[in-house]
């Protein structure tokens, strides 16, 4: 009995008439596509993006070269370099982020004392190279003055989480 029941299932095209009740069933729904450069979906406010480093309002970096950040990246995708200035304070003369390595865990963020490393809402960046895609200090600042005021509005916004 059951290989009759069978025969006819297979005869009648029964499983292609469930796929094709599915495919009829969306075929006249709501398209759900997002048309990126002109729309964008909403973001988190937890999203982590390209990374930068900030200054104080005074224009001095924030990084006191703890290298914590350094420390506790599992990818290994941050170097820093320090030397002691005139004043007795330690900075940073080389501060690299190779944007291939990194994973975007947010350690780097949380591990840091100073808040110095921050990881912003931006995503839209690339590089045509291997090489464009390593951040140094001078382009990871330029991009935390660019976007000071976002991270200082997240930032605030983030506070009661913290």
């Amino acid at each position: 009995m059951e290989r009759i029941k069978q025969f006819f299932k297979s005869f009648l095209l029964v499983e292609m008439l469930k796929g094709m009740k599915v495919t009829g069933r969306y075929l006249f729904a709501p398209k759900i596509t997002v048309h990126y450069p002109e729309e964008k979906t909403p973001q988190s406010p937890r999203f982590r993006g390209l990374h930068a480093l900030r200054r104080y309002p005074n224009g001095e970096e924030r990084c006191i070269a703890c290298k914590l950040c350094e420390a506790v990246c599992p990818a290994l995708a941050i170097t820093i370099e320090s030397e002691q200035r005139d004043d007795g304070t330690r900075r940073t003369t080389r501060y690299d982020i190779d944007m291939i390595k990194c994973i975007f865990c947010g350690f780097c963020e949380e591990a840091c004392p100073v808040d110095a490393i921050v990881e912003t809402r931006v995503l839209e960046y690339h590089g045509e190279i291997r090489g464009d895609l390593t951040y140094t200090k001078e382009m990871l600042l330029a991009v935390g003055d660019r976007y000071e005021e976002q991270i200082a509005r997240d930032r605030a916004a983030d506070a009661p989480y913290r």
